[in-house]
């Protein structure tokens, strides 16, 4: 007969409503995603466990691909894991997916590329409370967002850039460089969505970036600005970031590979519908 393992590691992909949460990281005094989830995980052990995140997604932010994995005891099947943590986490938090991983695995530093979609409500409806807690909904009446302006903002993003204009300030020591695999805008229900994988995101980084392209799509200003603000000129600066609600990390990339069904050569998605943006690599 075999012995189950003394241990194991196991992933777990999810699903977090992020509004009442002060953000991922475990915070003195403050209810965070990863407190609760240790919590929940400690609870099911018998024993103290810890987890490592793929991202620290900050305050207000949202996931529905977030991954994290922690040390269980071998008696603990990955199925087992998922059922016990759906079974008690709160119900602002649900465990997609759960599978064993090699005990060296790393949720943040073996990804290879994180993935957001952020939410624009531009119609009426994205005022309903079944929608604006996850988008940020625009009065348009007077300003009209030009979808043909957001494309033509955001059509200079891919490639390998300086994002430093784009991210919050007070962090040198990370570097400036991301390379952006997909930056583009599709309708969605109430209005548009941004979808952008990188291999690397700076805090706030998609934030800023969404609330210089709406302020393009708006006419406020020129869509050369997004140039300008990757060319690091000192004579214009971002837009106010867009607001947290409408941020989704949706999936995180690790190096196992496959040929993603939109038909690009990327890594594996950690689950089949992504450091963190608002976070950090």
């Amino acid at each position: 007969m075999t012995l189950p393992p003394t241990e194991q590691r196991i992933k777990l992909t999810l699903h977090y409503d992020g509004g009442a949460f002060f953000g991922w990281q475990v915070q003195p005094g403050a209810r965070t995603v990863q407190a609760e989830l240790e919590a929940a995980l400690s609870r099911l052990a018998d024993r103290p466990i810890g987890v490592l995140g793929a991202g620290r997604t900050d305050r207000g932010v949202h996931a529905t691909g977030q991954v994290a994995s922690a040390v269980m005891p071998g008696k603990w099947t990955p199925a087992d894991v998922r059922r016990g943590l759906n079974a008690i986490l709160p119900p602002d938090i649900w465990v997609a997916e759960a599978e064993a991983v090699p005990l060296e695995f790393h949720a943040r530093y073996d990804a290879t590329a994180r993935e957001y979609e952020y939410r624009l409500g531009t119609v009426e409806r994205a005022r309903s409370p079944f929608l604006r807690p996850y988008c940020w909904a625009l009065d348009t009446g007077r300003e009209p967002v030009s979808p043909a302006l957001l494309t033509q903002a955001a059509v200079v993003l891919p490639g390998e850039h300086s994002f430093r204009a784009f991210a919050r300030a007070g962090q040198p020591e990370r570097g400036e460089r991301c390379t952006l695999q997909l930056a583009e805008w599709r309708e969605w229900e109430a209005g548009f969505l941004l979808r952008v994988r990188a291999n690397r995101f700076l805090h706030h980084m998609v934030r800023y970036l969404v609330g210089t392209m709406v302020d393009v799509a708006r006419g406020r200003r020129g869509a050369a600005d997004m140039v300008r603000l990757l060319d690091n000129d000192a004579g214009v600066q971002t837009s106010p970031p867009a607001p947290a609600e409408g941020l989704f990390l949706t999936r995180v990339y690790y190096p196992d590979a496959e040929t993603r069904r939109d038909g690009d050569t990327a890594t594996r998605p950690a689950q089949a519908s992504g450091d963190g943006e608002d976070g950090v690599d």
